[in-house]
């Protein structure tokens, strides 16, 4: 039987996409995975139908395919695959992905096994069986790393792991297993005898309630592992991946040597079927392990569940944005068809060899848009040209590449439904089911489950904001269902109730007193005001009807921003500033439950909020940002967030106003 470390396939299908109301068009790729789907938090639950599961990526829509030719002496024989300039990528993956991908497929399926070129004969041994946490995933003889042999212990110099050449490096990598309990001591004494610097972590340690991978570190303090102690030096969560910093030393009584530095670079949102919605987190955690390894280390150790799968499409990837670099060109085929020489089966699925292009693509198109805050001034004139400030072709070139990005009205299906499309506040702006916000189903009353408000990922948690419009009169008992029922304790709220006299917002909370709204009841306990933020505090009482439970009670906190008009931006960064500050404070004080934001329709200045939140925290982290990127992947999670150049621009403007306040770089570590 083989063991697939990820399955599922996601076809692509027509454009449906529609223009928004005076926004410029923007767009929706890439497959968000089926655990995304069918698993929604605690008790989230949406009714999906089996066509939902095949999300398609609208990046593998823009492209072509390779020429393919046979060969003329066995027409019936394995196709040619060539080598694939890069400025022919888009057009050469288009045409694979037609026909539900399939020649993407057949390309697939035309790759050598592996098995055919070697011999397994250490890894068949008796005493090695137990060590292979799969029984038909082996590595070849002519590639294993081998052991130092333990004194009177047989076979003591295996362990499932296999030498893997990199672009033009030789050994660049060792793919692995995850270890098991029973290889865990191997696995370090690997690590501290190939010298490697970096163990990247493709897995989680469960998925789907099976072990995938023994947790081979401590949570904190030091522990050894036969002979080698590993003691937790640094450990820091972020959306996508948790990097853990270790050092480790033998502690044989003989030894002399001196301890040695060792980063985990822990990808945690590959979900348990299929590849990563998007390739834009891959890519950040690759140029983070190509950063964190030096230069003078041994091989970069890469494991997944089996060390084939996830594995083989992140050595691929690395390969080939090297090949981009040195050659303009990718080779996907014939390099994984070189690799799996070395271990056979990598790259397990048709689903991760289209992703490996998918990836290759948003590199090309996109390159590395990651800047330091101390470059980022320099950017900025060279965005906005040479000539005068008003001189923005850099930045709408920049801008117009987010636009490009297409919205998936068939991932709409919920919010489309008639029922719902009443409570929309723009008819274009609705949330993809695939992340939107599911309320609890009310009893014998259908579409109860749906409001117009999406869960939107922060710099270091899932699901860490509630994007929504501003309630309508007969959506405001909805509006307080999703705070209460998602524990929300801080709600942003970006417009005025009414805007250039139009009704923008139902003013879903008492001027004094309280007011009820189904089974909540919302008492304004206090109604500050500070500098252009208005902090309201709400006492808020849910009672269950027909319960004889007590009443449950919580403090939710508003913060009104006045200073952002319905069209333009704030007149400066300063306010945006103090007000991300101010509910990250009261996060931290609450729990870091979701955050409720809204403006009107809940993208545009809802989309520039949420960028800035997650832009600054990266900022004060690392140092580093990426506006691009950040609000790329923002428009990938509900259509139209941050709908203008004005107010794309004003995010750097943010940055720029942020690092001129904290000039000490320090401040930011």
């Amino acid at each position: 039987m083989s063991v697939l470390e990820a399955g599922g396939v996601g076809p692509n299908s027509s454009d449906t996409a529609g223009q928004a109301c005076a926004v410029h068009s923007s767009a929706m790729s890439s497959r968000k995975n089926f655990s995304r789907l069918t698993w929604f938090r605690k008790q989230r639950k949406a009714v999906v139908n089996s066509n939902d599961k095949k999300m398609p990526n609208g990046i593998l829509e823009e492209q072509e395919q390779q020429r393919v030719m046979l060969l003329s002496r066995s027409p019936s024989g394995p196709k040619k695959y060539f080598p694939i300039p890069v400025e022919h990528l888009e057009e050469e993956i288009r045409v694979r992905s037609a026909d539900d991908c399939k020649r993407f497929r057949e390309e697939f399926n035309s790759l050598p096994s592996g098995h055919i070129q070697g011999t397994f004969e250490l890894a068949n041994k008796e005493e090695n069986r137990e060590k292979n946490r799969y029984p038909n995933i082996l590595p070849n003889d002519h590639c294993r790393v081998i052991l130092s042999q333990l004194d009177g212990i047989p076979c003591s110099d295996y362990i499932n792991a296999s030498y893997i050449d990199g672009y033009k490096e030789k050994n660049k990598f060792i793919a692995a297993q995850g270890p098991k309990q029973e290889t865990v001591n191997d696995f370090w004494r690997m690590v501290w005898e190939q010298r490697s610097a970096t163990i990247v972590m493709l897995t989680n340690l469960k998925e789907r309630k099976e072990e995938k991978c023994y947790q081979y570190w401590p949570d904190q303090g030091c522990w050894t592992y036969g002979n080698i102690r590993v003691c937790v030096e640094d450990c820091v969560v972020l959306v996508d991946y948790t990097i853990r910093k270790f050092c480790i030393h033998p502690q044989l009584p003989d030894s002399c040597k001196a301890p040695r530095l060792v980063s985990q670079l822990h990808f945690t949102s590959w979900p348990d079927f299929g590849v990563p919605f998007t390739p834009i987190g891959m890519l950040k955690f690759l140029k983070k392990v190509k950063t964190l390894n030096p230069s003078h280390a041994g091989p970069i150790v890469v494991h997944c569940s089996a060390g084939v799968g996830r594995t083989g499409t992140f050595i691929v990837i690395d390969a080939m944005m090297d090949m981009i670099h040195s050659e303009q060109k990718v080779d996907v085929f014939e390099f994984v068809s070189r690799i799996r020489n070395q271990r056979p089966q990598m790259v397990q699925t048709d689903v991760q060899y289209t992703f490996i292009y998918q990836a290759l693509l948003e590199y090309y198109l996109y390159g590395d848009t990651e800047l330091d805050v101390s470059s980022l001034e320099r950017h900025l004139q060279t965005l906005h040209g040479t000539a005068t400030h008003f001189d923005k072709i850099g930045l709408e070139e920049e801008f117009r590449k987010l636009t490009n990005v297409r919205i998936m009205k068939e991932n709409m299906r919920t919010g489309n439904l008639p029922a719902n499309m009443k409570k929309a506040r723009v008819i274009q702006i609705i949330p993809y089911d695939f992340n939107r916000v599911i309320l609890s189903m009310k009893r014998g009353q259908e579409f109860t489950d749906y409001i117009n408000a999406s869960f939107i990922d922060g710099y270091r948690q899932k699901d860490y904001f509630m994007a929504t419009q501003g309630p309508l009169a007969h959506t405001v008992e909805d509006f307080w269902r999703m705070v209460w029922e998602w524990k929300s304790h801080t709600i942003v709220m970006l417009t005025e109730v009414q805007e250039r006299e139009q009704d923008k917002c139902y003013q879903y909370w008492p001027t004094e007193g309280s007011v009820t709204h189904g089974d909540i009841t919302i008492e304004i306990k206090s109604d500050t005001l500070s500098e252009a933020i208005s902090i309201r505090d709400f006492l808020v009482t849910f009672k269950q009807p027909l319960a004889r439970q007590e009443e449950q009670v919580r403090m939710v906190r508003q913060f009104h921003f006045h200073g952002w008009p319905e069209v333009g931006i704030p007149t400066e960064g300063k306010g945006m500033i103090d007000l991300i500050a101010a509910v990250q404070k009261q996060q931290q004080q609450t729990g870091n439950h979701p955050i409720t934001v809204h403006c009107s329709a809940g993208a545009g200045r809802t989309g520039t909020f949420i960028a800035l939140s997650n832009i600054l925290e990266r900022v004060k982290a690392e140092g580093l940002l990426d506006v691009f990127q950040a609000v790329k992947s923002l428009r990938l999670q509900r259509p139209h967030m941050v709908q203008t150049l004005e107010q794309y621009e004003f995010c750097y403007k943010v940055v720029q106003d942020f690092i001129d306040i904290f000039s000490d770089y320090a401040n930011f570590k």
